[in-house]
């Protein structure tokens, strides 16, 4: 990755770290609002990466769920 790329990503993992533990979405908009003042090419990474890292945590929350016969969806159970 790229050296903003991978600058947004620390910064996604953290603030999204942040943003479970005081239970406060905003943080992400708080956080891409300073970013965005300063550079909008680190705002576009780190709202990507936010995006990403969630889109990830849900895949493997459902697969979790899936591999443990816990599915909702009995069509997925394995």
């Amino acid at each position: 990755m790229s050296l903003t790329e991978d600058i947004a990503d620390e910064l996604a993992i953290e603030a999204i770290a942040v943003a479970l533990k005081t239970d406060d979405d905003r943080l992400i908009d708080a956080v891409a609002g300073v970013i965005g003042a300063s550079s909008q090419t680190m705002e576009e990474a780190f709202l990507t990466a936010v995006r990403v890292r969630r889109a990830e945590t849900r895949a493997r929350e459902m697969l979790a769920e899936i591999s443990s016969g816990k599915s909702r969806d009995k069509r997925l159970d394995l």
